[in-house]
């Protein structure tokens, strides 16, 4: 389950700021098209913290029966609030979620602690596979490598997103534990995986999908020359997607693929110009601008 390349797929709006659900689906649809290994609603990709826990839960809902159990789902049901975060869950394993990716707490700021006891609270209640998500740049806090390794003993803690942006951070979580790790920055997939990663809760999966599956499913049969390959080719739209906050560039470029109109809910808003600029010659490199 948590192994390839999952999408950390993003929340489509109308022009009223309600959730496309049509052109939801045709994003699930082309990610199953295109060999995409899992897919993650309602993550941070996802303007999950601009959705109600309603729309959250009719999201997860949506995907899952889209899907129909071809690919795994992993529902993004974190919180930094625990009793939220164990409801979102808990309805995630009720309408058929595979697993749930659950973010550190944001804003709180827990110790050490507290990072256990909340996630041991949801996995707890949950009883099905729960991912850690490790993302300080969010969160303004970062689980250590014993935190986590602490947390891997947990029957139904599986698996870490880990976005430290830090191969060093994987290495010593693989010295302490078999929890399963997954890479949470696109650009150290490809490392990740050479230091005993799995694969990829990747940003890029939105918009090059096939691409991205390939660069894990190369890894995975031993061709580390082809990986290597596209690692490179995609060097310049993992940095792209960056030139301003996730998920700003991506869903410009998914509307400038056609695919969904370019809206973000406040305090997000489309992408300036200038950024703009830099990322539309990304894509028609690789073939995927409104004439691809």
């Amino acid at each position: 389950m948590f192994r390839g390349s999952i999408v950390a797929v993003v929340t489509p709006f109308t022009e009223d700021f309600e959730v496309d659900f049509d052109a939801y689906g045709r994003l699930v649809d082309m990610h199953l098209a295109e060999g995409t290994h899992g897919i993650v609603p309602c993550g941070c990709t996802g303007e999950a913290a601009t959705l109600s826990h309603a729309e959250q839960q009719a999201c997860i809902k949506f995907v899952v029966e889209r899907v129909a159990g071809r690919i795994p789902v992993i529902a993004g049901t974190g919180s930094n609030n625990t009793k939220e975060a164990l409801s979102l869950t808990k309805h995630a394993r009720e309408v058929g979620a595979d697993a749930a990716l659950v973010i550190t707490p944001y804003y709180n700021k827990p110790t050490a602690e507290g990072q256990i006891a909340h996630y041991r609270a949801v996995a707890d209640a949950a009883e099905f596979p729960i991912m850690l998500y490790n993302v300080p740049g969010r969160t303004g806090t970062k689980m250590s490598p014993e935190t986590i390794a602490a947390l891997g003993e947990h029957p139904h803690i599986a698996s870490v997103k880990e976005a430290c942006g830090s191969v060093d951070q994987v290495s010593e979580i693989r010295a302490q534990s078999d929890i399963i790790v997954m890479s949470g920055d696109d650009g150290l997939t490809l490392p990740m995986l050479a230091v005993g990663g799995t694969g990829v809760v990747s940003v890029a999966a939105n918009v090059a999908p096939g691409k991205s599956a390939a660069l894990c499913n190369a890894f995975f049969e031993g061709d580390l020359a082809r990986a290597q390959a596209l690692h490179y080719e995609l060097l310049p739209l993992y940095k792209a997607l960056f030139l301003e906050s996730n998920p700003i560039p991506v869903k410009a470029a998914l509307a400038e693929m056609g695919l969904i109109k370019n809206v973000l809910r406040l305090p997000l808003t489309p992408m300036r110009a200038e950024p703009f600029a830099q990322l539309l010659p990304v894509l028609e490199q690789l073939g995927l601008g409104a004439a691809a």
